[in-house]
């Protein structure tokens, strides 16, 4: 079955960096476009990133463009989300995300705290 599972959340202070990281399994990794999500208290799922199976396709939503990098290695089927100059509105769960069979798959999520 997919599984999915996000680590690397943490608390850090506003303008510090944050990678998160997701392992893959139960679905062929290097075919799939992987994405990250992510959900404030309060506040509707918020699509934040998505990569192409090859890598080469990269979308950002307009909140995090310029400051967050998604990456992937297809050796590891692993899916990374390189997070800087983060500040309090980043604080969320960050979800790593699939879509297979027409279905979306959702990890566990990762904290991701900003805060001074």
């Amino acid at each position: 079955q997919v599984q999915l599972v996000e680590s690397g959340g943490g608390s850090v202070q506003p303008g510090e960096s944050l990678r998160l990281s997701c392992a893959a399994s139960g679905f062929t990794f290097t075919s799939a476009y992987m994405g990250w999500f992510r959900q404030a208290p309060g506040k509707e799922h918020e699509f934040v990133a998505k990569i192409s199976a090859g890598g080469g396709i990269r979308l950002y939503g307009d909140s995090v463009r310029g400051r967050f990098t998604i990456s992937r290695d297809n050796a590891k089927s692993a899916v990374y989300l390189q997070m800087d100059s983060l500040s309090p509105e980043d604080t969320a769960v960050y979800y790593c995300s699939t879509n297979q069979s027409l279905r979306n798959y959702w990890g566990q999520g990762t904290q991701v705290t900003v805060s001074s």
